[in-house]
C-alpha cells in the first residue's frame, strides 16, 4: 500500500518524468486543405416539391374545420342552492403553550447584549416575567457572573417587563425555560 502511494505521489509531482509533456500550442488549419464543391441544382422544380404531411403524422389532438367543440348532452341536475353551515365550537380562552420544563426565580439586569443566563445553555427558549409583563427569548450568551441575578436582559427588554424606573438595575423575574 505505502509504495503503491508512493507510486502515485511520483508521478503527480514529476509530470515529465512519467510521461507526460507539455500542452501543445494550437495551430490553425491550412487553407490549401479545403477544397471547393459544387452541386449542380436539378433542372426542375417538381423533383423537391414536398406534399402534405399524412395522418400517420398528425397528432391525436388535430381538430378539422368541421369539427364540433361541444358535443350536445342533458342539461346537468340542480346543484346545491346555499353554502353548508359548519357547526364549529367558540375558540376558548387560554394557551396553548406547552408547560415549562422548569422555573427559575431570582434578579435580572441589563447588559446590552441580547439576553444571558449562567444556568441555562445557548438557544434555550425562555419566557421571562416581571412586573411590567412577559416576553418570550432565546439564550445567546453565557453569563450574568453574579450568583444571585438568573438573568441579564437586553435594555430594551429590561425596562419592557420591569415596570420600574429607568434609573433601575435590578429587579426579581421569573423564568420559564422551555
Amino acid at each position: 500500500m505505502g509504495s503503491v502511494l508512493t507510486a502515485a505521489l511520483a508521478l503527480a509531482a514529476l509530470p515529465g518524468l512519467a510521461g507526460s509533456r507539455a500542452p501543445s500550442v494550437v495551430e490553425p488549419v491550412p487553407a490549401v486543405a479545403f477544397q471547393s464543391l459544387s452541386i449542380p441544382a436539378p433542372e426542375t422544380s417538381s423533383a423537391l416539391s414536398i406534399a402534405g404531411l399524412d395522418d400517420g403524422y398528425l397528432s391525436a389532438g388535430f381538430v378539422h374545420e368541421h369539427a364540433p367543440f361541444i358535443e350536445p348532452g342533458a342539461a346537468p341536475e340542480a346543484g346545491p342552492t346555499q353554502r353548508a353551515v359548519v357547526q364549529q365550537s367558540d375558540p376558548g380562552s387560554g394557551s396553548s403553550r406547552k408547560p415549562p420544563k422548569y422555573t427559575l426565580r431570582g434578579e435580572a439586569t441589563f447588559y446590552d447584549n441580547g439576553t444571558t443566563a449562567m444556568r441555562l445553555p445557548r438557544g434555550t427558549i425562555v419566557i421571562i416575567c416581571g412586573g411590567g409583563g412577559c416576553i418570550e427569548r432565546v439564550v445567546n450568551d453565557y453569563g450574568p457572573q453574579m450568583s444571585s441575578r438568573i438573568v441579564d436582559l437586553d435594555r430594551a427588554d429590561f425596562f419592557a417587563i420591569c415596570g420600574c424606573p429607568s434609573w433601575s438595575g435590578v429587579f426579581d423575574v421569573t423564568v420559564h425555560v422551555y
